[in-house]
């Protein structure tokens, strides 16, 4: 299988993941009335389709013991089962993320749900796998919950934005972070512990998680949805062409992001990966302001907060960097 062999190609596959996790969520955005809760099955194939199709081709390169094939027979079950139960974990973290957003907007939701994933993803998965320097690790991910905040700071600037905060929106928004952020402790075991799994077949069974978490979750939230009206099935059979592939779309570009920052990691360690690939509020804010025009009209104090959560990000890159390179 392809694995990188050097640091600045880690960090290349890191970086490609930080943008495609920035960025599937443009393809919902192209939707046409098209209910999240039926978009998200779309997705949620993409998202293992992808995984399959890179497991088959990068991941099986070399016809030996570390082809896609090779590996999961060797595999222990429980770390398939752990891989399994990082994908279910964070299925239910992103669809209670957009729910969060729907209800809170992003000026609340990004700040509480994807700065508490970074904390806890990070910490949990030093924990399990100590790879990189502590003092730099924890300096990086200060500046790039930083960089969270102030992107919140950003999108509540704007002229007439957010929605009326409710403490069950507050509420959903935690329970997403903690989600969130618990699904790499799973990742690194599997990665790590015994006959372990490689990250191609990581991505495969974590995206098959995902995917059957869907048949229990996205089905409980079409029935019970926390915004709008409920869904049913006759919804996605009428959706336009268009709408299922942008959803396959979206899968595919998250799956891309996911099995490259899972390869990554097999060189980094999963606490660096991680922190890293969770810049993506970073990459959502560019689309945000040069592709959906967000942020016309801005006043200053907006364009501030841009400036410093850009500033912060890059500067929590290079940190993060030298947690590895001085380690």
């Amino acid at each position: 299988m392809f694995l990188p062999t050097t640091f600045t190609v880690a960090l290349i596959m890191i970086l490609i993941s930080t943008a495609c996790w920035g960025s599937w969520a443009n393809t919902y955005k192209a939707t046409k009335n098209y209910r999240f809760e039926l978009f998200y099955w779309d997705y949620a194939l993409g998202m293992l389709v992808i995984s399959l199709v890179l497991a088959l081709t990068l991941g099986s390169i070399h016809s030996d013991s570390t082809s896609f094939f090779a590996n999961v027979r060797a595999a222990d079950t429980s770390n398939i089962i752990y891989a399994m139960l990082g994908g279910f974990i964070f299925n239910i973290a992103s669809i209670l993320l957009v729910a969060g957003i729907e209800m809170a907007g992003l000026a609340v939701a990004f700040p509480v749900s994807i700065g508490i994933a970074l904390v806890v993803g990070v910490i949990m998965s030093y924990i399990i796998q100590p790879k990189g320097k502590v003092v730099f690790l924890a300096l990086g991910v200060a500046l790039a919950v930083i960089a969270v905040i102030m992107d919140g700071k950003a999108y509540a600037s704007l002229p007439k934005s957010g929605a009326a905060v409710s403490r069950k929106s507050l509420i959903i928004c935690v329970i997403s972070g903690l989600l969130m952020g618990s699904f790499a402790p799973f990742v690194t075991r599997a990665i790590t512990a015994g006959n372990a799994l490689g990250p191609y077949s990581i991505g495969v069974f974590f995206t098959l998680g995902a995917l059957l978490c869907c048949f229990i979750f996205n089905i409980y939230f079409m029935k019970h949805p926390l915004v709008g009206d409920p869904v049913d099935f006759s919804g996605y059979f009428k959706a336009r062409p268009a709408d299922h592939m942008l959803g396959l779309l979206g899968g595919f570009i998250w799956g891309i992001g996911g099995v490259f920052n899972f390869v990554a990691a097999s060189f980094v360690g999963v606490a660096i990966s991680y922190a890293i690939g969770q810049a993506s509020p970073m990459v959502a804010a560019l689309w945000g302001v040069f592709v959906w025009h967000e942020f016309r009209g801005a006043n200053k104090q907006a364009k501030v907060y841009l400036t410093i959560m850009f500033a912060c990000y890059l500067l929590a890159l290079v940190v993060i960097a030298q947690a590895y390179a001085r380690a």
